[in-house]
């Protein structure tokens, strides 16, 4: 099973690690859209007012074009304790063992704007692009990534995939079309959508599976390992989707 989230906008700074590698990147096949995406962003920081037109940044936002200036040597972090914000509070991956921690590195992939889908354990410096910024140098992100990262999930050896993923970034990666899948919504039992406690779910989600560890396969199995974990699973009323059903 692979397990695609969505970034955070928020993120921890520094770290320990060594300098972003790109090929040593999850799905390595895309390094040349991430070289790309790094070479742009570092340019557009050399220019600090054109960069916080660009990434639309606050007055307390201006940081973040320091971040991009030094993507290419910023100490580094794993990308599930890179990001903060509710998803990644909910799967408080700093407090999993280190079998949890590692299933996480091979299952769940994370997918940022400059970077693409990378795995949770894969080093990554802080950074500022949103899905929806139009980044002067690149073509639109949607048609840099999409078809590329489509064929790269193809690759990724993977019986089941479930998109956890915003609305944005699933346009800059559509699951391949013949891959076993499950778009997951998170709604009350009236099926309203929620937001804050769509990502709480979500986080609570990929967690408790990070720490139980099963062999998913498919959509029963999952409804099957949700109903024994607490974790309400019903297809959506369109029938695109997964509804996870949480209190409201």
């Amino acid at each position: 099973m692979k397990i695609l989230l969505p970034p955070s906008e928020t993120k921890r700074a520094g770290g320990d690690g060594s300098p972003l590698s790109l090929p040593s990147l999850a799905l390595s096949a895309l390094t040349d859209q991430r070289e790309a995406c790094v070479e742009a962003l570092v340019t557009l920081a050399a220019d600090p007012l054109e960069a916080r037109r660009v990434l639309k940044l606050s007055e307390r936002q201006l940081g973040d074009i320091g971040h991009n200036a030094a993507l290419r040597s910023a100490p580094t972090l794993p990308a599930i304790d890179r990001y903060t914000g509710v998803l990644y509070d909910a799967v408080d991956a700093a407090s999993l063992d280190a079998d949890a921690r590692a299933w996480l590195g091979r299952h769940v992939l994370i997918h940022s704007a400059p970077f693409g889908p990378v795995a949770a354990l894969d080093a990554i410096p802080s950074y500022r692009l949103a899905a929806g910024t139009s980044l002067p140098g690149v073509p639109p992100l949607r048609r840099l990534w999409a078809d590329a990262t489509t064929a790269a999930l193809a690759m990724a050896e993977s019986a089941f995939i479930l998109d956890l993923r915003s609305e944005a970034y699933v346009a800059l990666g559509p699951l391949p079309q013949r891959a076993a899948s499950a778009y997951v919504r998170v709604v009350t039992e009236h099926g309203r959508a929620l937001n804050h406690f769509n990502k709480k779910a979500k986080g609570e989600l990929v967690r408790a599976l990070a720490e139980s560890r099963p062999s998913i396969r498919s959509v029963q199995s999952l409804i099957a390992w949700g109903d024994e974990r607490g974790f309400r699973f019903r297809p959506s009323d369109d029938g695109i989707a997964l509804d996870l059903v949480v209190d409201s």
